[in-house]
């Protein structure tokens, strides 16, 4: 299997509103097999349209989405990863947020291209990124 692309929160949101066309342009460039979100990026926007319980057509949208992408389940390989991310940041005085950290621990642990862009991931340099705002 070819590596797969691992959309972080704002890529998936910017998919779903629709209002980001270089993303929706490279989107339509890859096969959908290779398109996939974490847990963590299903909770988060799920998290997003319960905030709005009137916002009925984004729901649809957001539940659309979610049946074409594959998601990716947290594993203990995640959670090494995860260990050894936050440790390593934690030694180099660096801080990032606890979600987006879960998100680049599961793209490392699945070898996965991260698409983001979220300056903060750069820092880890382990991990593959690609900005489709760009």
């Amino acid at each position: 299997m070819m590596r797969p692309y691992l959309l972080d929160t704002n890529t998936a949101s910017y998919i779903i509103k629709g209002n980001r066309p270089t993303v929706l342009t490279r989107l339509a460039a890859i096969p959908i097999s290779r398109i996939a979100i974490s847990v963590i990026t299903e909770a988060e926007l799920r998290f997003g349209v319960t905030r709005l319980p009137s916002a009925k057509r984004l729901r649809l949208v957001v539940d659309e989405f979610l049946i074409r992408v594959t998601i990716f389940p947290w594993d203990s390989n995640a959670a090494r990863e995860y260990g050894s991310l936050r440790a390593s940041l934690e030694k180099a005085g660096e801080t990032m947020g606890n979600l987006d950290m879960l998100i680049a621990a599961h793209a490392l642990a699945l070898g996965a291209t991260l698409v983001t862009n979220d300056r903060a991931f750069s820092r880890i340099k382990r991990l593959r990124i690609e900005d489709w705002t760009t």
